[in-house]
């Protein structure tokens, strides 16, 4: 049996760098498993989200690889890489590679980059990173594609930046959980499923696409989902369309100021929530499956 160390000063030690995170996954994810894992992938999709949100880009386009790895498009500013003058730091150092450090510090006081934003704390990009097999980043902002490449939290290569004339910005971060991290990396797909129609619900006018890559480097096209809420005046469905696809019962439900819950009707083959609490207003989840 090995002689138990004994404790005194030396005892005590200091995590650094991807260390913080590897170490111990669920301080920042909450679980080492498959829950933290699913939070890791959330926490990529909601910078995406954000952009969205202030009206820098309406799509986000997640894919499934057949390696395990996932990859999160968004067709925003893009991720600012270059030099920043007042840390005197290159931001890709800080924002990949350094906890607590974002642009949403200041949302608040109206004074920040975001009016709204699901991530505070600078942490969900650097932390991901960390808990990576791999992560590969591509950034078109400014008239550049700047590519980052990473593995198990440590840079390989800096950052590569050449000129790029088309007129698209955005950003496209792919990586694979680590399962010498995390005890579960394979995230069934129900689970994005649930959580893009989730989004789509209180994001309105964004679009989220899931895609599935199959043998020889194929994506299921045939599969890809598109979950989108539609305003009332893009929708497919008037009042009088609805009025005349629901049941008899469907109808008394309607007429009660006091049915709280939400119901989930089908109208003309495509589902959406009416709000029971009012009678003249209603809003309309549409989710189109391209089958």
């Amino acid at each position: 049996m090995a002689k138990k160390a004994t404790y005194g000063n030396e005892s005590i030690k200091s995590l650094r760098g991807a260390d913080r995170v590897r170490k111990r996954p669920a301080v920042i994810f909450g679980s080492d498993g498959l829950e933290g894992c699913e939070h890791s992938i959330f926490e990529i999709m909601s910078n995406s989200i954000d952009e969205a949100r202030e009206g820098r880009g309406n799509r986000i386009v997640v894919t499934r690889y057949l390696d395990g790895s996932y990859e999160v498009q968004d067709f925003g500013s893009g991720i600012p890489v270059d030099y920043n003058k007042n840390e005197q730091r290159e931001n890709w150092e800080l924002l990949f590679c350094e906890m607590y450090a974002g642009s949403k510090y200041d949302n608040a006081g109206g004074a920040g980059s975001y009016e709204f934003s699901l991530g505070l704390n600078g942490l969900g990009l650097c932390a991901t990173q960390y808990a990576s097999e791999y992560m590969d980043a591509e950034i078109h902002r400014d008239g550049y594609c700047y590519t980052l490449h990473f593995e198990k939290g440590e840079n390989i290569g800096g950052l590569h930046k050449e000129p790029y004339h088309k007129r698209d910005t955005g950003s496209r971060i792919r990586w694979k959980p680590d399962i010498q991290v995390f005890t579960d990396i394979n995230i069934p797909r129900d689970w994005f499923v649930s959580t893009m129609k989730r989004q789509a619900i209180v994001n309105d006018g964004v679009h989220f696409v899931l895609k599935e890559e199959t043998a020889g480097g194929k994506f299921n096209t045939n599969k890809q989902t598109l979950y989108r809420r539609s305003k009332r005046r893009f929708g497919l469905l008037s009042p009088e369309n609805i009025e005349n696809n629901m049941s008899q019962t469907e109808k008394a439900t309607k007429r009660n100021p006091w049915a709280w819950i939400p119901t989930l009707y089908f109208a003309q083959g495509i589902p959406f929530i009416f709000n029971q609490t009012c009678s003249k207003h209603f809003c309309k989840l549409q989710f189109i499956f391209s089958i």
